[in-house]
């Protein structure tokens, strides 16, 4: 089915999370706020379980994973790169060769793939369980055991209050405690004294924070679920203590990983179930749990739903940045008043120089952070604030993009950061430079701080020539605009300065592409 075959007002979106136990596919149509699902599929991966010892994936994770995605490439094609999300989860965050696997990745499917954090992950999958769990049952506690890593959140409704990422899953601790093949009571006992340990890192503020309605998502709590079913233990999704204790007497009975066969469990998952299961015994010790029930709504669920949020009032990134600029005091006038210059100069300069709604989008955005360092030092104000955006944990953004976003904020003043925007992908570095040159056009244009924006300016673009005309009764404005004239003369660029009475109007065009 392609993009064609789509009503007017439905369009396709796509979700892939490249777990460190499995891959899985997420299309759907979108329309009218409904969501219909195109296609769907999960391959066990297991890239954790291909990592050595110094954290490299292995030649064979790396092909069992590019065979998968070279399958997936497949379903997406002709998806639209603002209509997918692809994200990488723990393995990667740890794999010292992540960047090879991107690059592979990158070409195979043809469209940038991510590494997220774990708060953006744990987000993510809160995002994708209330959304499958739509009735109000109070506040949630919701944990997510993945391959390599387990994910807490607290929320209620679509609002998460509490994210953790935790480095324990069920790929990891096979490998740590049950290398050996058997399932021992020894072997349980380890695990589960390991994840209680980690446990206590989040136990208190979890507990502070109280909830209503224990949630599992995702791979091992649904085998726990279904295995109990079937073996009359529980029925209608839910797991509970006395099921688990059940669980571990059956396991430790069969005592061979190698040859474990349960009803309802598959053969694909029965290697890391052990493991699993020791994580979610320990879960339901460390939070005094006596049931908790499955949510079919995960990762990649949550990836849809964010993407179909995005550019709304619902936009989380949004909402990040205002955070942002509170917790960093920035003065909002000046805010304001860089942005509105910003708005009217990528207006004069949109169609000459290529520039979409979607550049605008980081321009604006890098408007409204660009004073953030100098809640920590007036002194390199530029640089201070490009760390924090960069290794920031923003809700809703990718790393890419907060890698954009900080490369802006480090441009926008002084000496051009070239190292920076040849660091950046080729295809980014001439709209980003562009945008970078926007930026600080409008800092400067608003360097006196009035009550009002400068908007008293034409500008015009030839290619690399551009040309900034200003009132000629500006004087600062002037000084500062022909300093900038020497600060871009190493990007390639040439700016010029002219002036026109002040009496008269600048001459203005264009309108956002």
């Amino acid at each position: 089915m392609t993009d064609d075959t789509l009503p007017d007002s439905s369009k396709k979106l796509a979700a892939i999370d490249l777990g460190s136990n499995s891959f899985h596919l997420l299309i759907v149509e979108y329309s009218n706020g409904h969501i219909k699902t195109l296609e769907k599929r999960g391959e066990k991966v297991q890239l954790a379980d291909g990592m050595d010892k110094d954290g490299c994936l292995s030649d064979a994770a790396m092909a069992r994973a590019m065979t998968c995605l070279e399958l997936f490439a497949h379903f997406i094609d002709g998806i639209g790169a603002d209509d997918i999300r692809i994200v990488g989860t723990n393995a990667l965050r740890t794999a010292s060769n992540s960047d090879d696997f991107l690059a592979r990745a990158q070409a195979l499917l043809d469209h940038d793939v991510e590494i997220i954090s774990g708060r953006e992950e744990a987000r993510l999958i809160y995002l994708g369980a209330a959304h499958a769990l739509a009735e109000g049952k109070g506040r949630r506690l919701v944990a997510d055991i993945g391959g390599g890593s387990t994910e807490f959140i607290i929320g209620e409704h679509f609002t998460p209050l509490a994210l953790e990422s935790l480095d324990m899953g069920c790929v990891v601790y096979t490998d740590r405690f049950f290398a050996d093949g058997a399932i021992t009571d020894k072997n349980f006992r380890q695990a589960e004294r390991e994840a209680r340990s980690e446990l206590a890192n989040i136990k208190r503020a979890y507990q502070k924070l109280g909830w209503q309605d224990p949630i599992g998502t995702s791979g091992t709590i649904r085998a726990a679920a279904e295995v109990l079913e079937q073996h009359g233990q529980t029925e209608g999704g839910v797991v509970t203590r006395e099921g688990l204790d059940w669980l571990k007497k059956r396991l430790i009975k069969q005592n061979d990983l190698h040859s474990l066969s349960l009803d309802g469990l598959k053969a694909s998952r029965a290697r890391v179930f052990p493991a699993g299961v020791a994580v979610l015994r320990a879960i339901f010790d460390v939070f005094k749990l006596e049931r908790l029930r499955y949510a079919n709504g995960a990762l990649r669920e949550g990836v849809i739903n964010d993407l179909i949020g995005r550019d709304t009032d619902q936009d989380p990134r949004n909402n990040s940045l205002d955070a942002l600029t509170t917790r960093f005091d920035v003065d909002t006038q000046q805010q304001h008043n860089v942005r509105e210059s910003a708005r009217q100069a990528f207006e004069h300069l949109a169609k000459s120089w290529s520039l979409t709604n979607a550049h605008w989008r980081y321009l604006d955005w890098a408007a409204r952070v660009h004073e953030l360092g100098l809640a920590i030092s007036h002194a390199k104000f530029h640089r201070h604030g490009s760390y924090i955006l960069e290794y920031a944990d923003l809700a809703g953004f990718s790393r890419p993009e907060q890698q954009l976003l900080a490369f802006l904020v480090r441009a926008h003043r002084r000496k051009f950061p070239l190292r920076e925007l040849n660091a950046l992908p080729e295809r980014r570095r001439l709209p980003f430079l562009r945008l970078a040159v926007i930026l600080r056009l409008a800092v400067l244009l608003n360097h006196s701080r009035d009550d009002d924006p400068f908007t008293d300016f034409g500008l015009t673009a030839e290619g690399d020539t551009l040309e900034l005309t200003l009132p000629d009764d500006a004087l600062l404005r002037i000084i500062d605009a022909e300093r900038e004239c020497h600060y871009l003369s190493d990007t390639g660029l040439t700016l010029t300065v002219s002036t026109y009475p002040a009496s008269d109007s600048p001459h203005t065009s264009s309108h956002l592409q």
